[in-house]
């Protein structure tokens, strides 16, 4: 069994925040997997679905960001799920918009729900890290991550979503690799393939029917010596005949 945690903070007015979009992944895969309604349940709303013949529970924190360990370990100890079957879906900051990067343990880089988990059930939980960019000053941080994405966001965002949902089984199986390896091929753009030069048939020189004739002309010999016929030969010796009788 594992234990998918999407971070994000309850409410409408923070669903589309870039601070949500843990949230948005859950909300993509529950889409793609029919769940019908999301229960309450280990203070958050919760899933139980299947994903790859494997057992996933789907849990929404509305314990707001900041506590959002106490849902998550209160679920984990009810299911009896260990840390490293849990994978933690988060916005991170210090990657650029799009990124996707998974990691196990290792540091909060700050990150005030992250910090909250590690201190109900440990470190070394799954972390997939969603690029959402940096405002360029720390100090600008807080309020960056709780405004929505931008309009330009959409383009990327809204597939990547999709594609994780598209992936998640690998997840649930514990390929991490295939999981990374899905979405970038998925998400790759088209490579655009140069037309073709026209060849010239095979056993012809590459060159222009105009340059071609040209360059025949140039190289054509001229006749070394007028020809003549046999009569006119026999006529010319008749008359020197009769000239000198």
């Amino acid at each position: 069994m594992k234990l998918f945690v999407g971070l994000g903070n309850p409410g409408a007015e923070y669903e589309r925040n870039r601070h949500n979009v843990g949230f948005m992944v859950l909300d993509h895969i529950a889409s793609r997997e029919n769940v019908p309604t999301w229960k309450r349940k280990f203070q958050g709303l919760m899933a139980d679905i299947k994903l790859s013949g494997e057992r996933v529970i789907l849990l929404k924190p509305q314990t707001y960001m900041n506590e959002s360990g106490r849902s998550v370990g209160e679920a984990a100890r009810f299911l009896k799920i260990p840390t490293c079957d849990i994978i933690v879906f988060h916005d991170e900051i210090d990657l650029p918009p799009a990124k996707l990067k998974i990691k196990t343990g290792g540091g909060n880089a700050g990150h005030n729900g992250l910090k909250s988990i590690s201190a109900h059930v440990g470190n070394d939980y799954v972390r997939v890290r969603i690029g959402v960019g940096h405002p360029g000053d720390r100090a600008l941080v807080s309020n960056y991550v709780l405004n929505n994405f931008a309009k330009s966001d959409q383009v990327w965002l809204e597939p990547l979503l999709e594609e994780i949902s598209n992936a998640a089984g690998r997840l649930a199986t514990g390929d991490h690799a295939r999981f990374l390896n899905n979405i970038a091929r998925a998400l790759a753009p088209e490579k655009k393939t140069k037309p073709k030069k026209d060849r010239p048939p095979a056993g012809q020189p590459g060159k222009s029917a105009s340059t071609s004739a040209k360059s025949a002309a140039i190289n054509k010999k001229p006749d070394s010596a007028p020809r003549t016929s046999l009569s006119e030969s026999l006529q010319k010796w008749l008359k020197g005949s009769n000239d000198k009788n």
